[in-house]
């Protein structure tokens, strides 16, 4: 690709800057949902970038607290919740801070399930819904998607109410999530690229974090779950699948 010679390259995800950026530190790179890009040694910092390289973050760490929130909300009785989350690569801990330390004011308990393989999700989750009053908050990373289909299974059949941090969970059968519009990022990233197309340089452009959060919630998977969704957080939601 650099070798085509591009006046810009639009990227997704750490998984394509980071070898994007072995192989050139001259061409203009725009990224979109890239969760940590000073901690993943893309930019020097948020507001002055430095390189070859800007965009838009995928979420602000403290967002993540919203989501123990939303999911108290939506099960009021619950007071245990485990949060899946990818322990190998530093978002996993840092999004499981947030939340644990949010805990303690929502009087809610609060354990880990690693993401590494099939079994050890099963055998993890299958143990914390031992408990009562239990639900699960999984947190954003690509093991997420890897698992996506056998982490709702995993929920459905074990009646724990999960919050996700991305849409297209819940429209796969999870019951909620909370996180930023992914297509509203890839617009403004769009932006990114005219401008550095009319002569900007991405050293001089900040990094920006999202502006727009949706929250979606399942009916159907609720009605499954013997769950009704205060009107109070209906109210709140961008979307409602029935």
């Amino acid at each position: 690709m650099v070798a085509l010679a591009p006046e810009v390259i639009l990227a997704s995800g750490a998984s394509s800057v980071g070898p994007l950026l072995q192989v050139t530190r001259t061409v203009p790179i725009v990224f979109a949902a890239v969760a940590d890009p000073i901690g993943a040694g893309f930019v020097d910092s948020l507001a002055r970038p430095g390189g070859n390289v800007t965009g838009f973050m995928a979420f602000e760490y403290g967002f993540g607290g919203k989501w123990l929130e939303f999911l108290k909300q939506i099960v009021p009785g619950l007071t245990r919740a485990a949060v899946v989350r990818d322990a190998g690569i530093p978002t996993g801990p840092a999004q499981f801070g947030v939340i644990q330390s949010m805990a303690s004011a929502l009087k809610m308990e609060i354990t880990q399930v690693n993401l590494r393989d099939t079994a050890e999700i099963e055998r993890a989750i299958t143990t914390f819904a031992g408990s009562p009053n239990s639900g699960l908050i999984i947190t954003a990373s690509g093991l997420a998607y890897i698992h996506r289909d056998h982490i709702i299974k995993l929920a459905a059949e074990r009646r724990l109410p999960a919050i996700y941090f991305d849409r297209a969970f819940v429209a796969a059968g999870g019951l909620a999530s909370y996180g930023p519009d992914l297509i509203d990022q890839s617009r403004r990233a769009a932006g990114y690229v005219d401008r550095i197309l009319k002569g900007e340089k991405p050293a001089d452009m900040p990094v920006q974090a999202p502006t727009k959060y949706e929250l979606v919630i399942n009916l159907k998977t609720a009605k499954a779950l013997d769950l009704t969704i205060p009107s109070s957080v209906l109210s709140r939601a961008d979307e409602v699948i029935e």
